[in-house]
């Protein structure tokens, strides 16, 4: 454990100690949101970004383990093993190397080479390849091992034999492979050609292409990887081949003999025919992996903005989906996210009921009271938006209206879980209801849809899927649990991403909420079957209840703090068993004016507890997204002709990808801000400037009207 300790802490850049407190913690069973919530005097104040790669590290360092334990065994068990292969295989840092140590070991399907041994030609390729004799005929050598029983029915049958065992030896070699896997690593290109050059396609820029496998981006891995696969490229690694033979021959060749020309012969056939291609598999196999990684990466970090956005409390707010043929359909929910009531209009193309859609809207938005108006951003959007700024101008009733990310609803739709929440309402309706619903808390909505189906992300249908929802249902997770979750109103899917709560319990909280009314103590979900003192400890901290009598309760102290809570309210004079919201938010500045280390060490507990109960005292019941930037509420549309050059908007950020962000500034498309226009400074990765779902300024700097694209800059504006 020791070894993987020190190993993790050197790659993340914290400390051992850190490392091995965090693995306790672990492999005692507790989550990662409790660790970085209540246990940072343990950790040294890890954050959960950091706490999930170490987790990620230490299953991967571990299976390495196993591996090199099962390989040792492996060959142990064949009589081979000799103590510097097992202490090379001890010391592999990847397993590639453990892999490429075991593969002249394992058992090999029918080869060239295994058929040749087969027929007694073992000791002719073991004598070739020593190189001894200098003088003397190799075919009469090779002579001795003719055997027509045998299917070697002449000296050119058994020399080829030979040679094919030795390019399987020589391909077998780990320290070849590795060497030869590292040059081709710094040297090679990734070159990309057109199948067909009159077919066009989205990956035209391919069709003649190279980079340095070194240095080519991720995003560009994954687009070629799936213009191959979509059958309009050819790949492949390019490599100095003549390089690979000569670095082989310098290693094997040991002077003059009479068998130099054969061996020379068998190492260019063991290169061509057997190392190259393995090690192309190889190479754009980890760059596949590193681009997979990269993109569930970006992915996950838009998936956390996403859902983090803001909530528009308090609002009645209608969801509007568009749609061409079959209708924009309607629905208007209540400030409780309640449905109020629906309908199916035709705006838009082919009917253009604009009249008819108008009475129906002014009715629904004068019965219902409606202040916001939330559009899907899927087909017809842009003329939904037209009809929508024309139908608020006519309305006697202040409303705005914004445009809402639909990734993910109609997924949710035909869900089993919107089955159980709206039985009675068409599965179309329910795409609607969602939109409205995203906008009044995104969150508690997007929780609902499979993470996956949410696109923000680049190429997520190619990418390694276990680790994608692996990933992706861990950001979820890091996002719920640091807003918190109301205990009396959330849903079972909200529930179920709390620390410590499964699907089951879940299902268990809200059904013991029907059967007995609201929650009104923490204390009360010990009442909840199959929910444990283990399971309390882990999720407690996450659930507030505002019908408390303890103000703690609606906070995100944890019930193991609560006494430390009332000491040091006590040490400012008031007592907990007076004190309601209103009172809580005017100690502000005594909690202010607090000494957080001496206070530590006269309550015995770590400054980080102390920081975080301040910080909760401060504002009971708080949502720390009501501190985002809240959605850019529009009452009019904008027009590709609208647009000039230099013009300065104000946009919301829709998606972040490898190359660039994606802005939506009212216009049917989104517009691109590429990486080189995101800041004066060199930046690698566009996510150092923005995330998704932020609010930013924009300058036009090009208009293409033909395809409908616009380019935006970020540079001085921000």
């Amino acid at each position: 454990m020791r070894d993987i300790a020190t190993k993790i802490a050197e790659e993340l850049g914290i400390k051992t100690f850190q490392v091995e407190r965090t693995v306790k913690l672990i492999d005692e069973g507790n989550t990662i949101p409790f660790i970085a919530r209540y246990r940072k005097e343990v950790t040294g104040n890890l954050d959960d970004e950091t706490l999930r790669k170490l987790n990620d590290r230490l299953t991967y360092l571990r299976n390495l383990e196993l591996r090199k334990e099962e390989v040792i065994r492996l060959i142990e068990e064949q009589g081979k093993l000799t103590e510097a292969l097992k202490n090379d295989i001890q010391n592999a840092n990847i397993l590639t190397e453990v892999e490429d140590l075991y593969r002249p070991y394992k058992q090999k399907k029918r080869t060239r080479a295994t058929i040749a041994k087969e027929r007694g030609l073992e000791p002719l390729a073991l004598q070739m390849l020593e190189q001894k004799e200098k003088s003397g005929n190799l075919y009469e050598i090779a002579r001795e091992y003719v055997n027509a029983d045998k299917g070697v029915k002449d000296v050119e049958e058994a020399i080829l034999g030979a040679q094919d065992i030795i390019a399987e030896m020589i391909s077998d070699n780990a320290s070849y492979r590795k060497n030869i896997r590292r040059i081709s690593y710094m040297t090679g290109k990734i070159v990309s050609t057109a199948v067909d050059e009159e077919k066009k396609s989205t990956y035209d820029m391919y069709y003649h292409f190279s980079e340095n496998v070194k240095w080519i981006p991720s995003h560009r891995v994954l687009a070629m990887n799936r213009g191959e696969k979509e059958g309009f490229l050819k790949v492949k690694l390019e490599v100095d081949d003549l390089r690979m033979e000569n670095y082989l021959i310098r290693r094997i060749i040991t002077g003059e003999s009479i068998y130099k020309e054969k061996v020379i012969e068998a190492i260019k056939d063991s290169y061509k025919r057997l190392i190259k291609p393995s090690i192309e598999r190889e190479i754009r196999a980890d760059k596949f992996e590193v681009a997979s990684d990269k993109a569930i990466e970006v992915f996950g970090v838009n998936l956390k903005s996403l859902i983090l956005s803001a909530p528009l409390k308090d609002k009645v707010v209608m969801g509007f989906d568009p749609a061409y043929r079959t209708g924009c359909k309607v629905a208007v929910i209540d400030e409780t996210g309640k449905l109020l009531g629906y309908n199916t209009v035709y705006p838009t193309l082919p009917q253009e009921d604009i009249e008819g859609a108008t009475q129906i809207l002014t009715e629904m938005i004068e019965k219902y009271k409606v202040d916001m108006i939330a559009i899907g951003n899927g087909t017809a959007s842009r003329e939904s938006e037209k009809f929508i700024a024309d139908l608020i101008k006519k309305v006697k009733r202040e409303v705005y209206y914004t445009i809402v990310s639909e990734a993910g609803a109609s997924v949710y739709s035909a869900s089993e879980l919107a089955s159980e929440e709206y039985p009675d309402v068409n599965v179309s309706i329910r795409g609607a209801i969602s939109i409205a619903r995203r906008l009044q808390d995104p969150m508690a909505e997007l929780v609902k849809i499979t993470p996956k189906s949410i696109g923000v992300g680049q190429y997520q249908h190619d990418v390694n899927q276990k680790r994608l929802e692996s990933k992706l249902e861990g950001i979820v997770e890091d996002a719920v649990n640091s807003v918190g979750v109301d205990l009396n109103t959330a849903t079972p899917s909200l529930l179920s991403y709390v620390s410590g709560v499964n699907h089951t319990v879940s299902h268990n909280i809200v059904k013991y909420r029907e059967e007995h009314g609201k929650f009104t103590s923490r204390e009360e979900l010990l009442e909840v079957p199959k929910l444990g003192k283990r399971a309390f400890v882990q999720c407690a901290g996450f659930l507030k209840v505002p019908e408390s009598e303890n103000i703690l309760d609606n906070t995100m102290v944890h019930p193991e703090s609560y006494q430390v809570a009332k000491e040091l309210l006590k040490d400012i004079g008031y007592d907990l068993s007076n004190l309601d919201i209103k009172r809580m938010r005017e100690i502000s500045p005594k909690l202010n004016a607090i000494n957080v280390e001496k206070e530590a060490q006269k309550l015995n507990v770590g400054v980080p507890t102390v920081e975080d109960i301040i910080k909760e005292l401060k504002k009971p019941g708080r949502d720390p997204r009501d501190e985002l930037p809240k959605p850019i509420l529009k009452s009019d549309v904008l027009k590709l002709e609208d647009l000039k050059e230099g013009m300065i908007l104000k946009g919301t950020v829709r998606n972040v990808t490898g190359f660039g962000a994606f802005i939506d500034i009212g216009i049917k498309n989104s517009a691109l801000v590429h990486i080189s226009e995101m800041s004066d400074k060199f930046i690698k990765d566009p996510m150092e400037v923005v995330s998704t779902g932020d609010i930013v300024n924009v300058r036009v700097i090009g208009i293409d009207k033909e395809k409908g694209k616009v380019s935006l800059t970020l540079k001085g504006l921000n």
